[in-house]
């Protein structure tokens, strides 16, 4: 019962409807989602500024200490220098990089020779002190303190081009949570529940009414005439409808937006590859439906269509009853 895929006249028509509510959205509340995130890097950068005394004391103990604060470091020199140049100009390990950048837990590879550790920090912070924005750190070339204008000024620079590299991020982080919350209320509203998949529900022990955020579907990985399980498929969303009996097969969707026509069509073979792994699983009949909301147009719509993949559009929720 394909409710989008099969109706190619009335695409142009979503487009534009889906485009239009995207940006009203993005008007609306990416600025406030930017404005959340440089605030928290803000801080951040305050704290990096505080342990490295406003970068007049910065020595390898410091970064052994505080690992977290070699990004923010990164953005404090002229121009800000990406973390595989830095690799390059002072010959660092990627292994040790990686571990200092890991944005759940900064910190220094516990294996590696001290030696080697102390060497390649040192050679990391002369290229920092070299590069070191003069226009931002007047204090260093005048061998002072800071007044607190200049740090404030600087802290606020930093923590821009912190966020300028991960605007992108920060808007499809923002937009997810929306999508999510907007299929929450919609099944709440028609009478769900929702679980907890942090609890170890697995998504085929569902009861009818219920849905859950975030589960990971096991699909199999053919090895020769083998069958076994061999990843996992994050879901977005799996909903088991009222109407099913227990034991069936749930709904899977899978939250999309875009903020351009460009990147949609760059991963719109994601989708099919989800679906197709889904099928050689679970069979033929697996529900595998997209709930898009922004830039899709006709090419990644047709896309999506020809590999049986059917959508529902967020500007027209209430076409979501038809799988329930």
């Amino acid at each position: 019962m394909p409710i989008n895929k099969d109706n190619p006249e009335q695409w142009l028509d979503d487009i534009d409807a889906s485009v239009a509510y995207y940006n009203e959205w993005f008007m609306t509340f990416a600025p406030e989602a930017f404005r959340d995130t440089r605030a928290a890097t803000s801080h951040q950068v305050d704290k990096a500024l505080a342990v490295t005394k406003n970068l007049t004391d910065l020595t390898p103990q410091v970064l052994m200490e505080s690992p977290d604060i070699l990004p923010i470091l990164r953005m404090a020199t002229c121009p800000p220098i990406a973390r595989d140049r830095l690799m390059g100009i002072a010959g660092l390990s990627k292994n040790l990089i990686s571990k200092m950048e890991d944005p759940v837990n900064p910190s220094i590879p516990p294996r590696m020779p001290k030696e080697d550790l102390m060497e390649q920090l040192d050679r990391l912070l002369s290229i920092i002190q070299k590069m070191a924005d003069p226009d931002l750190f007047l204090w260093l070339s005048e061998n002072r303190q800071p007044t607190e204008s200049e740090k404030q000024r600087a802290a606020a620079v930093i923590a821009d081009r912190l966020c300028g590299n991960i605007t992108d991020p920060i808007i499809r982080n923002a937009q997810e949570k929306r999508q999510l919350t907007a299929l929450r209320q919609y099944l709440k509203h028609k009478g769900y529940s929702q679980v907890d998949s942090a609890k170890g529900v697995r998504f085929n022990e569902l009861k009818p009414g219920e849905f859950s955020f975030r589960m990971n579907i096991p699909v199999y990985l053919n090895r020769g005439s083998e069958r076994q399980y061999g990843i996992h498929i994050p879901i977005n969303a799996v909903v088991q409808p009222l109407s099913s009996r227990r034991g069936d097969f749930p709904l899977l969707l899978e939250a999309k937006s875009a903020g351009d026509f460009t990147n949609v069509n760059k991963r719109r073979k994601e989708e099919a590859q989800k679906m197709q792994q889904l099928r050689n699983t679970y069979g033929p009949n697996v529900r595998f439906v997209l709930f898009l909301c922004g830039y899709f147009d006709a090419g990644y719509l047709g896309y999506e269509a020809s590999e049986g993949i059917d959508w529902i559009w967020e500007h027209r929720i209430d076409d979501l009853e038809e799988y329930l």
